[in-house]
């Protein structure tokens, strides 16, 4: 039985490779809500509950490739500090948005900050990453 395209309701956490928990549906006590195959989710997630039954947990194991992908080092943007006004006070960890070349806001973090510049990553903070999950398929609804 497949569940593509069906809404299920998982709980799920999430750790690296070390051990270090990123999420947890479990923390924040509610179901994780989505369509099955629609590419809400990141493609290894997806695959892996679509042939899940409700009761079952499943762990698995992703590599960048089926999570956020690789980190790309063409999303590493430099920007002159006369280019930042506003933004003295910015610190490395500090969220900040680009404008992507549609005009969309594409969200980034600052990864480096000198007197004469600030370096901001555009690649999502789990790019690179193999990641881990212990999923709990909860409801399946058609």
């Amino acid at each position: 039985m497949s569940n593509i395209g069906k809404k299920v309701k998982v709980n799920y956490r999430g750790t690296l490779d070390d051990g270090t928990q990123f999420d947890s549906s479990y923390d924040r006590g509610e179901t994780l809500d989505f369509t099955c195959g629609a590419h809400q989710m990141i493609p290894g997630f997806d695959y892996a509950v679509a042939d899940m039954t409700v009761g079952e947990k499943k762990t698995v194991h992703l590599a960048p490739s089926e999570a956020y992908g690789e980190h790309d080092d063409n999303l590493v943007f430099t920007i002159r500090r006369e280019q930042t006004q506003g933004m003295e006070r910015a610190a490395v960890g500090d969220q900040v948005g680009l404008h992507g070349p549609g005009g969309q806001l594409v969200p980034a973090r600052i990864v480096e900050v000198t007197p004469s510049k600030l370096v901001v990553d555009a690649n999502h903070e789990l790019a690179g990453k193999p990641l881990n999950f212990e999923i709990e398929l909860v409801a399946v609804e058609d």
